[in-house]
């Protein structure tokens, strides 16, 4: 599957040259890492969000969210953003912070 080569562009802007975030690919398409942990990725025109468990609910409370399910059983603590909900900068930002966030949390692999 290919992946939104644009959005993950964006997503390398706002994660800026820190060096521990790496890309991966995973999933038909692109993982960003800090640490060793997934923080966000790209899966055809979506972004992947790793919210963590407590924060799944609230997560898909918002625009253009759903629950992340890949094998037919979904997923806790992820979720899917739409592409369409993510065209206003400030939106993807808020996504990729709170991604990342969760990920720096966790100890590194």
């Amino acid at each position: 599957m290919a992946y939104d080569e644009g959005l993950a562009e964006r997503i390398r802007q706002r994660l800026g040259s820190d060096p521990d975030v790496t890309e991966r690919r995973m999933f038909g398409g692109i993982a960003f890492l800090y640490r060793g942990n997934m923080a966000v990725g790209v899966s055809g025109d979506d972004l992947m969000v790793r919210v963590g468990p407590d924060h799944t609910d609230a997560a898909l409370a918002r625009p253009g969210t759903r629950v992340f399910d890949m094998t037919g059983r979904p997923m806790r603590g992820w979720i899917l953003v739409a592409g369409t909900a993510l065209s206003e900068d400030d939106v993807l930002g808020e996504w990729v912070d709170e991604g990342r966030a969760f990920a720096v949390r966790l100890p590194p692999k």
